[in-house]
């Protein structure tokens, strides 16, 4: 698991830039930067910080998703606009038989 991309599609997820998670958890925003670019190492302890900043147990941070929870976090990526424009596409696409 790439620790660095699944703390950025569950800090995105919740909705929280860098500095807004790293403020609510108490840790250097430059060191989560550092840690998202994969530039710096992640205690266990920090990432503690960051999971219970974000209302997640280490255990949710590990566990690998699913095809549906990685849908998911890509459509919470979007922007409203992107989100209708989607779910309009897929909509037409259903119609299709």
């Amino acid at each position: 698991m790439d620790i660095s991309k699944r703390l950025i599609s569950l800090r995105k997820r919740c909705g929280y830039t860098q500095n807004g998670l790293a403020e609510r958890a108490g840790v250097s925003q430059t060191h989560l930067r550092r840690v998202e670019l994969g530039q710096a190492d992640i205690t266990v302890g920090h990432l503690q910080l960051l999971c219970d900043a974000m209302s997640i147990s280490l255990k949710d941070f590990f566990e690998e998703m699913n095809e549906t929870d990685e849908i998911s976090a890509a459509f919470s990526n979007l922007s409203p606009k992107q989100q209708k424009l989607l779910i309009a596409f897929l909509e037409d696409l259903g119609n299709r038989n």
